[in-house]
């Protein structure tokens, strides 16, 4: 099967499933694509999460409304591992800075399907530290966020981005080249 000029592993060859004329019913299209919907929805809100935090300059301070040092201190006694809060609140700035770019950089990387395992191993780690210090508290567990996009990313961390990715694109040139 060709996906825009590129080969999908797994999908037996350039013909096709089982070696046929490549004509695919909306079945083997959905199935190619299946993943592309939370890629685009993991990649934009990851993107707009840094450049939401980037853009707010009482994000980074240490106190204050708004800031992620008052988020910190509410959320210290109810997170499962205090001491993750303990190390943020070091330097709430420098620790702001981190998860922004983190998000940025994991939102660009899923979107382009770039190290698309890497960006989502990242968008793993972000979410689970969310879920482990700042929504830990929710009650149901169903309501807080965090742990829905850390089971969100783990597709992506297991399959990667095999269309309409850089890393489909780069693994077809690797292929022609040897």
């Amino acid at each position: 099967m060709r996906d825009h000029g590129l080969y999908v592993r797994g999908t037996g060859g350039p013909n096709g499933l089982n070696g046929s004329n490549g004509a695919h019913g909306i079945g083997e299209l959905a199935r190619r694509h299946a993943l592309l919907p939370l890629r685009i929805f993991l990649g934009v809100t990851f993107v707009y999460a840094g450049l939401d935090k980037l853009t707010d300059s009482a994000f980074f301070h240490a106190s204050g409304p708004g800031s992620l040092g008052e988020t910190l201190h509410a959320v210290r006694e109810s997170s499962a591992i205090p001491a993750l809060v303990d190390l943020a609140l070091k330097s709430p700035g420098g620790f702001g800075y981190a998860i922004a770019v983190g998000e940025l950089l994991v939102g660009l990387g899923t979107l382009l399907g770039l190290w698309t395992r890497i960006a989502a191993l990242g968008g793993a780690l972000i979410s689970l530290s969310l879920w482990l210090t700042v929504s830990w508290q929710v009650e149901p567990y169903y309501l807080g966020n965090d742990l829905a996009y850390l089971m969100a990313w783990l597709p992506l961390l297991l399959a990667g981005a095999p269309t309409f990715s850089a890393d489909a694109l780069l693994a077809s040139r690797r292929r022609r080249i040897m």
